[in-house]
């Protein structure tokens, strides 16, 4: 994730400790002395069920009873490993997680082990009594998905209504002081309608917002990823609110997801504009790596089936499954699946920069950026045109001129 807010601001954010080494309390948890040590966000679909059926679901996910699915005791000792193993936050996603039947039995158990808990929702199951338990059980924060304004979130979910139901989700969290955020995924399908999308953001005092770079993966695969000047557009309007926001006083939490290139973007955007956070900015980015730490490192994923893999995008990548080894173990390697294949992803993070970038295949193995980008979201690069652990993102927008602070002569 890249920190709009706190990179172009300075304002301190919530997660300041986990994304950039910073603003922690001694001996907090989500410190760390590298972005190389730090334990994973896991990300576990807690059900394959949904009552949508969007058009970019990398889980594939219908109205349809799916076997396998963890039990409730094996959902027991999930919670009770990750708790122990001091994961920093846990989020719940599907499917339609709220659709779960013992979803809310999953929130307490992890709230009362003292996980941080995050919510991934489509937000039209979220009733006020819903809403109320959420807040009751300490829930960190609500993330419910939009993917436009009225009928373009109905065509993006294929149901007439969802937006309705999503904003009655939003407002039934806001009634009872639930943290909400919204969830969107950029694709050339809403692109153009961000600025409504921030507009209905100021309206509801929507406190976090995160938008997705699509990364093309189940249902998603069929769809396409920005153009550059469709990417260029998306940050240059992102980074236009998050500068009046911060003029009014306002400080609310505007992250991209899932394309570490917007971290090199917005330095190119600073040095263009002599902006006085730039050395901060540059400092913060590089401890953090990008796309170096973040697959099977600083992030992880529990499929539906218990199978653990990099992140939830990557599922073809299978470290082990929690009903035969507890998450902890898969994730510190001991397995030879999980070991060899860890070690290969983390490589990119653990080794010397020369080194890794001498590794590099495609516009990566030039790019001046690569210290704060990593090579981009790994999981992308490893489906794009180069292919593999090595190859280059095919979402990245940066020219050639940009990648190498060199000016192409026609």
């Amino acid at each position: 994730m890249t920190n709009l807010t706190k990179l172009w601001t300075g304002l301190a954010q919530p997660a300041d400790a986990l994304r950039y080494g910073t603003g922690h309390k001694p001996g907090h948890p989500g410190g760390h002395s590298s972005a190389s040590s730090r334990k994973p966000i896991t990300v576990w679909n807690i059900t394959r069920t949904c009552n949508l059926r969007c058009v970019h679901c990398y889980s594939d996910s219908n109205a349809l009873n799916y076997p396998g699915e963890l039990t409730w005791p094996e959902m027991e000792a999930v919670i009770d490993d990750l708790a122990a193993y001091q994961v920093p936050s846990l989020l719940l996603s599907g499917g339609e997680p709220l659709i779960h039947p013992r979803f809310f039995d999953i929130v307490e158990k992890a709230s009362a082990a003292g996980l941080k808990l995050t919510i991934s929702t489509n937000g039209t199951l979220i009733t006020p009594e819903k809403a109320a338990l959420l807040k009751a059980a300490n829930v960190a924060y609500v993330g419910i998905s939009l993917d436009g304004i009225g009928k373009i979130h109905d065509e993006f979910r294929r149901k007439e209504g969802a937006f309705d139901g999503a904003v009655r989700g939003f407002r039934n969290c806001h009634d009872v002081g639930q943290k909400t955020g919204l969830r969107l995924t950029l694709t050339r399908h809403n692109v153009q309608n961000i600025e409504q999308i921030l507009d209905f953001i100021e309206e509801k005092e929507i406190q976090r917002v995160c938008f997705y770079h699509l990364v093309p993966a189940g249902r998603g695969s069929s769809l396409q990823v920005l153009t550059p000047e469709e990417s260029r557009y998306a940050l240059d309007t992102l980074l236009s609110r998050v500068e009046a926001w911060h003029r009014q006083g306002v400080n609310r939490e505007l992250l991209t997801v899932a394309q570490p290139a917007d971290g090199a973007y917005l330095l190119l955007r600073m040095e263009q504009e002599g902006h006085p956070n730039l050395e901060e900015a540059r400092r913060l980015l590089s401890w953090n790596g990008g796309g170096a730490n973040s697959s099977g490192r600083g992030i992880a994923n529990i499929d539906t089936q218990g199978n653990v893999h990099p992140d939830q995008f990557w599922q073809d990548i299978l470290l082990g499954n929690v009903k035969r080894q507890p998450f902890s173990q898969i994730w510190e390697g001991q397995n030879e699946t999980s070991a060899e294949t860890l070690r290969d992803i983390r490589s990119i993070g653990t080794l010397s920069q020369t080194e890794r970038q001498s590794r590099m295949v495609g516009p990566c193995a030039s790019c001046r950026w690569f210290s704060v980008c990593g090579g981009g979201f790994r999981t992308r690069a490893a489906y794009g045109e180069h292919g593999g652990l090595w190859g280059s993102d095919p979402g990245c927008y940066l020219n050639e001129a940009e990648r190498t602070g060199v000016e192409l002569t026609s």
